[in-house]
């Protein structure tokens, strides 16, 4: 596990982290407000990309073609198993996926499909990265 403490103006660490993992599906996890989307908003600027926002409602934006996130805040697993959404792990890029349950995990372990798991806890300010492979 790699813990990082950071702010909005040291961010880019995580993001580091998160290339420098090598793993292609990454699970986001915390409280309402912790920093989930901003995170993700953090990794596509850093590859070029804008206009990230919550897809709270729509469970899934793509942005660029090479960045996926998913929120199952609304639906869970059963509904981004029901709408196809386990298929678009196939697709080359980066998948962000917030609200992960343990299903999901149980279920990415039993098809193979390796992912790094991030908790992030709000600390003043800050928040505190927890980063498990």
């Amino acid at each position: 596990m790699k813990e990082i403490i950071a702010g909005l103006d040291e961010i880019d660490n995580v993001v580091e982290c998160i290339k420098s993992s090598g793993k292609k599906i990454i699970l986001l996890e915390g409280d309402l407000a912790a920093g989930k989307t901003t995170l993700v908003k953090a990794f596509a600027k850093a590859l070029g990309e804008e206009g990230v926002s919550s897809p709270t409602f729509s469970l899934q934006q793509i942005y660029g073609g090479r960045i996926y996130h998913y929120d199952l805040y609304q639906g869970g697993f059963e509904k981004f198993l029901e709408l196809g959404l386990f298929e678009e792990l196939e697709r080359e890029g980066y998948h962000f996926i917030e609200w992960p349950s343990e299903e999901l995990k149980k279920f990415l372990d039993s098809i193979g499909l390796d992912y790094l798991s991030i908790h992030i806890e709000p600390k003043g300010d800050k928040r505190i990265y927890r980063c498990m492979s």
